[in-house]
């Protein structure tokens, strides 16, 4: 039967919240009270009242919600894998961990669905926040009537910060002027540190204070990792917050990148896996699904899914491609590893402040499985044309996997053993590989029922709702003048301290890029949609949509036995679920083209001018110069003394291009996937006093008309190569001439005037390489 009441721990937990709390909020922010003072001509008859203050009922919990990146079912120790996750294992032992939690198998769909409570399609996040469409459930604009969990909170008397990894801003929004509107800032967190986007250099990252673009706190070389800087700063807001208001509560959301690509994490913390992987992908999984089974996270009578067709057994592979792709598998265990390392470090500075007992901790891990939408053999070391170095070639510096070098990501083999006991994984929401992550909550002041397992069906939508009923706080139906779109989710509080208490969930939609999803009443079914392009091992099926299968959940935990032959008319009712779903949640239609009529800074533009101190522009809101002629300008003053540094910069060590003066000399360089692609340097030194200098590329041949917004390519995604001829001009004379094979924009970095931030474009020099002469205007002209 299902339970109608909160359970006895939890009621109790809540009646002094209760008790104290005034009646919640119908509406945010609340309407001014009327003055309760007395005003009279005289100040002495006159008594004086000020407006209360917003406050949060006395003993509301705080609140944390961690989020891991790309993690799936098996990867950590607490279920079952090989990665140690101590801070994960110490929350399940004094809290509860849910083996049938669901997320919607991509990044930006699942931090919607937490943070709004709202089904990801509902609040614009149909796709990643990069791939928006003009279509309601896919536009990545934060919809203002679907309110964030953090603004919420914040209008109810909780401190709020948001760390790490921001993924749900319009693109075209991400510039350092803004506009600021969909910044966390602008949307419930009164503090962010961190970067956006789905992924960033872990070693030399693009980072945030709130709304200011700032650099890294030290080099790689000094130690610096950007997923302990970030609980740094969280540790230092925490003590302020402390300090300042210490019987306030807060709400903390710590998004670190791990282990989302790049797979970057210190050595030593990579050499304590060295031979963990070593029996290959199929005696793993083998073991840990028999751990799953002993831990109980996995019930005794489920069957472990095959070895899909796509994917080779381990043994049948040459030893030498075996030790690339267990090295490979060492440096992701490490990267969760000491991922879970800092989470530990951020609770363990909460319970110092004595702040443990009253704050309930959703530790998620992972915003959908692990990516198994990837090569066989992963990536890292990368030819001049994009594609894959051979074996040897990337075997010679496997050591070097992890660091600064490297823009690395584990093949597709292991991301499959990852989401052990599962089918496929991330961004494939027909199966659960992509969708069912692990879910551990802890409170130790609320939950008495500890170290068990809870099965209950359950959603990233329901997080938002449990900490509502938790803090004691009514969801406002309206907020700053706009009504609300209701909340989809369902709290889990009653299952708490009732670990056989049924499912409030009955039914879900799932739905990325066209492959959809849906349960009912126990029952599963999905239909993938496979594309075309994509280097994935696991993609290699003629483009369009495979038939949809039925698997009944409540007996196959797992998803071992497609039904659907034998039961199609369970299987029409789901489908009809699923269109019905589809139509009250914006997902219609399905799988739109990305970009088409996308809002954008650069369209139509041709000249672009920029001046002294700009930087920080992301290469996507500059001009793209990689597939066309184009002309650098700019004017230089060398009166004074000095006068080499960057001029402009757009890239960083993956790819882009720099022009700068070193030793007196104007100087250039393309760089394509790492490697240079061109390099010119001028014939003779430039005069002191005003200069005019000038970069010119010409392309080989006619070149159809581009966009003037680049798409970054990651490794292994080679962008066209348009080679040419480059020159340089010193006050309109030639000093310089050279042939560019290839001009391509990598991951992360960002277009800089007058240095060059981030990793360096050129080895030529160190960055930041600040240009020390006068620099007045640099003009991109494409012609």
């Amino acid at each position: 039967m299902r339970s109608k009441t909160l359970p006895l721990a939890i009621a109790l937990a809540l009646a002094s919240i209760a008790a104290q709390a005034q009646q919640a909020a119908q509406v945010l922010p609340r309407p001014p009270e009327p003055f309760a003072g007395r005003i009279a001509p005289d100040k002495a008859q006159s008594t004086p009242a000020w407006p209360k203050q917003v406050k949060a009922a006395e003993g509301a919990p705080n609140v944390v919600v961690v989020l891991l990146d790309d993690v799936g079912f098996a990867q950590s120790s607490t279920f079952g894998g090989v990665a140690e996750t101590p801070a994960l294992e110490a929350l399940a032992q004094n809290g509860l961990s849910y083996n049938q939690f669901h997320v919607a198998a991509l990044c930006s769909p699942t931090r919607a669905a937490i943070l709004t409570g709202r089904n990801h399609h509902e609040a614009g996040f149909g796709n990643v926040a990069g791939a928006s469409a003009g279509f309601p459930g896919y536009n990545s604009v934060w919809a203002k009537d679907t309110v964030s969990l953090a603004e919420v909170l914040r209008q109810n008397g909780y401190s709020t910060a948001a760390f790490g990894k921001w993924h749900n801003t319009p693109e075209w929004e991400i510039t350092p002027v803004g506009p600021f509107d969909h910044w966390p800032t602008s949307l419930g967190f009164e503090f962010f540190y961190g970067f956006h986007g789905g992924a960033d250099n872990q070693w030399e990252p693009r980072l945030f204070r709130n709304t200011t673009a700032i650099e890294p706190k030290a080099t790689p070389q000094q130690g610096y990792h950007l997923t302990a800087d970030m609980t740094d700063e969280a540790t230092r807001w925490l003590r302020n917050v402390d300090a300042v208001y210490p019987d306030k509560p807060f709400f903390v959301w710590f998004a670190p990148g791990g282990t989302h690509w790049p797979h970057h994490v210190p050595k030593d913390w990579i050499d304590r896996y060295k031979g963990r992987f070593d029996k290959g992908w199929d005696a793993l999984r083998e073991e840990i699904f028999a751990r799953q089974k002993a831990k109980g996270v996995v019930p005794a009578n489920a069957v472990l899914t095959p070895r899909p067709p796509e994917l080779p057994a381990w043994d049948s592979l040459p030893a030498e491609q075996r030790r690339l792709l267990a090295r490979e598998a060492e440096v992701t265990a490490a990267y969760l590893a000491y991922t879970d390392y800092q989470v530990g470090r951020l609770l363990a500075e909460i319970r110092a402040q004595g702040k443990g007992d009253n704050t309930i901790v959703f530790y998620i891990v992972g915003d959908n499985g692990a990516e198994a939408n990837t090569a066989l053999l992963g990536r890292d070391l990368v030819s001049p044309d994009g594609t894959p170095a051979t074996v040897a070639e990337r075997v010679r510096r496997i050591e070097e996997l992890g660091g600064p070098a490297f823009d690395n990501q584990v093949g597709s083999a292991w991301a499959w053993a990852d989401n052990t006991p599962f089918q496929y994984g991330k961004g494939i929401p027909a199966y659960l590989g992509g969708t069912r992550n692990p879910l551990v909550v802890s409170w130790p002041k609320g939950i008495k029922d500890r170290g068990t397992v809870r099965s209950q069906f359950s959603h990233a939508t329901d997080i938002a709702p449990t900490i509502y009923e938790l803090a004691g706080i009514r969801f406002p139906q309206k907020v700053e003048g706009v009504d609300q779109v209701p909340l989809s989710g369902k709290s889990l509080g009653y299952s708490f301290d009732e670990p056989r208490a049924t499912s409030r969930r009955s039914l879900q939609y799932f739905e990325i890029r066209g492959t959809r999803g849906i349960y009912k009443d126990g029952w599963w079914a999905g239909s993938r949609l496979v594309t075309q392009g994509a280097n994935s091992a696991l993609n290699q099926a003629p483009f369009g949509t495979r038939k949809w299968e039925l698997y009944n959940l409540d007996e196959d935990f797992t998803q071992s036995r497609n039904l659907a032959e034998q039961n199609p008319g369970k299987l029409a009712e789901l489908v009809a679920a699923f269109d019905k779903e589809a139509w009250a949640n914006d997902v219609y239609p399905l799988a739109p083209d990305a970009g088409v009529g996308r809002p954008s800074l650069t369209a139509g533009r041709k000249l672009f001018t920029y001046r002294a101190g700009v930087g920080r522009i992301p290469s996507r809101n500059g001009p793209d110069v990689t597939r066309r002629a184009h002309s650098i300008r700019a004017g230089l003053d060398l009166s004074g003394q000095g006068g080499d540094g960057v001029i402009i910069a757009d890239g960083g060590r993956w790819g882009g291009f720099s022009l700068f003066v070193k030793d007196g000399r104007l100087s250039y360089e393309a760089n394509a996937h790492g490697h240079r692609s061109g390099y010119i340097v001028a014939s003779e030194r430039l005069p002191r006093g005003k200069v005019q200098v000038e970069f010119r590329f010409e392309p080989d041949g006619p070149v159809s008309s581009a966009s003037a917004a680049p798409a970054a390519a990651g490794p292994g995604q080679p962008q066209p190569a348009v080679p040419g001829t480059g020159r340089l001009y010193v006050n309109g004379k030639q000093v310089g001439e050279g042939r560019i094979s290839k001009i391509a924009y990598g991951s992360y970095d960002t277009l800089d005037i007058g240095a060059d931030l981030g990793t360096p474009v050129s080895g030529e020099y160190k960055v930041p390489f600040s240009f020390s002469g006068s620099l007045d205007t640099v003009q991109v002209e494409l012609l």
